[in-house]
């Protein structure tokens, strides 16, 4: 669905910002990670490992766990298949998402997801937790020849529904987020809550925010709107 000239389009990261997909993300690789005979990550070791794709995570992870990057073409179709099989028995979307999507939806948002996450795990996620139909794209790490912070990840999405970088806003909780945001010269708010670490205040974000309920009272703040 194209967007009309007053909309205005919200792009959503997935993990750490509308989902907390740690759970599942960690005890995957830990699977994957036990049949190589290696211990078990723990979750804050994992969620510094998050924001950039499934093979940066493995990449990540076979390091943490002194295995040869050889093991990268068994561990992350290995990881993937576990993964993808039951994205969602742990994770579970933050608090008010669903009711605040619903929220910026009627007041005229389109809403939009743009995540490095494999296309397919982000549309499992989406589909399973029953946020899929709260939103008018979903652009993962691998649609488009470039993910973030690369801007052209975000411009893609933009494109793909007829809007524009100046009737745009990022929504994210990471660095990747906000410099994908710069890039494309659009304005970014970060979650705290998120998995971006306490880096956060030095990328100089439009906003941060602690709830995700709090995001359209900071848009109306901002003066981003339909």
């Amino acid at each position: 669905m194209a967007c009309g000239m007053d909309d205005f389009l919200l792009l959503f990261d997935l993990d750490g910002t509308l989902v907390d997909t740690l759970p599942d993300l960690r005890s995957a690789l830990n699977e994957a990670l036990a049949e190589r005979g290696r211990p078990p990550l723990t979750g804050a070791q994992v969620m510094a490992m998050i924001g950039d794709g499934a093979a940066a995570l493995v990449e990540r992870a076979l390091a943490a766990s002194a295995l040869e990057p050889a093991e990268m073409g068994f561990l992350l179709p290995r990881f993937l298949e576990i993964y993808e099989r039951r994205p969602t028995c742990l994770s579970r979307p933050y608090p008010a998402v669903a009711e605040t999507l619903v929220t910026l939806r009627r007041r005229g948002y389109r809403t939009a997801v743009c995540t490095n996450k494999p296309q397919h795990a982000a549309e499992l996620v989406l589909r399973e937790l029953e946020l899929d139909r709260l939103f008018d794209a979903v652009a993962g790490g691998d649609r488009f020849t470039a993910k973030k912070p690369d801007p052209r990840h975000l411009l893609g999405v933009l494109s793909l529904l007829g809007g524009k970088a100046e009737r745009a806003a990022m929504v994210g909780d990471n660095a990747n987020d906000a410099r994908a945001a710069r890039a494309a010269a659009m304005p970014v708010l970060l979650m705290r809550y998120g998995y971006g670490g306490s880096g956060l205040k030095a990328l100089g974000a439009d906003a941060l925010l602690d709830r995700f309920a709090d995001l359209p009272a900071a848009l109306e703040r901002l003066g981003l709107g339909p």
